[in-house]
């Protein structure tokens, strides 16, 4: 078996926030229409780890959460193009991650999602995902 791989979700709190995901205890992550965006949906895989990242208002990583079901179509898309992952909440972080101190950390700088930071989704390295829970923790 491979080790759990690690990705970043982002959601505007204010349409889906983590609490919302902690609450419902799981959702489907659905409405990806970017190709780049649903080629890592699809190599998402049970049990990977996501950092939940909140878009617009807070810019800042504030939970995390594991893919509880992996690529299946999605069921908001009528072309049936897309897919959808389920995910499901595993903690919040003991202090939210601002974009601003992700940009400050130059260990950091090649984080997928400053270059593609449309995206909804975008894999983060075992290293980045570790110094963005030590950022958390300090």
């Amino acid at each position: 078996m491979t080790a759990p791989q690690h990705w970043l979700i982002k959601s505007e709190p204010t349409v889906y926030s983590f609490a919302d995901l902690q609450r419902d205890g799981g959702t489907v992550w659905d409405g990806v229409r970017n190709n780049q965006a649903a080629l890592y949906l699809k190599a998402m895989k049970v049990g990977d780890e996501c950092f939940f990242y909140h878009s617009q208002k807070d810019l800042a990583v504030v939970g995390i959460a594991k893919v509880s079901k992996e690529a299946f179509l999605d069921p908001s898309d009528p072309a049936g193009r897309f897919v959808a992952v389920e995910v499901a909440p595993v903690k919040p972080l003991k202090q939210p991650v601002t974009l601003a101190q992700m940009k400050a950390e130059p260990k950091l700088a090649d984080m997928v999602m400053f270059r593609l930071f449309r995206l909804s989704v975008t894999p983060i390295t075992d290293d980045q995902w570790k110094i963005i829970l030590g950022i958390s923790d300090t």
